[in-house]
């Protein structure tokens, strides 16, 4: 029977927000987009379950040693963290961004009088 009061999930199942802003993170590196970008095209991915999941749930996504082994970032190689996943998929997208605004400024130089063959 409802209590009336909310439902709530268990801790397992809440979905963090992890904090990130200068006051409380040090020591911020540069990346190289292009270079994340290249290393998420290598990455194996797969479909998958957890051991404990029944047969017909699937999950997809590279295994932690993969991970660890490309990008070297969090504290271990049997866990992605959901901070540097995002991060690694966000400098992916800004890559391939930048790729494609200046594939087409070539595309519509070519069009143009004058315009060269050459990259």
């Amino acid at each position: 029977m409802p209590s009336g009061k909310p439902a709530r999930w268990p801790l397992r199942r809440r979905r963090p927000a992890a904090p990130s802003e200068p006051v409380i993170t040090r020591a911020p590196d540069p990346v190289d987009g292009h270079d994340i970008l290249d290393k998420v095209a290598a990455l194996p991915i797969s479909t998958w379950r957890y051991q404990w999941e029944p047969a017909h749930v699937r999950h997809l996504g590279p295994m932690a040693q993969d991970w660890k082994a490309a990008f070297g970032l969090g504290e271990h190689d049997t866990r992605i963290n959901t901070v540097d996943a995002n991060g690694v998929a966000l400098v992916a997208i800004q890559a391939l961004h930048r790729r494609i605004t200046e594939l087409e400024r070539r595309l519509a130089d070519t069009g143009r009088p004058g315009a060269s063959d050459a990259p």
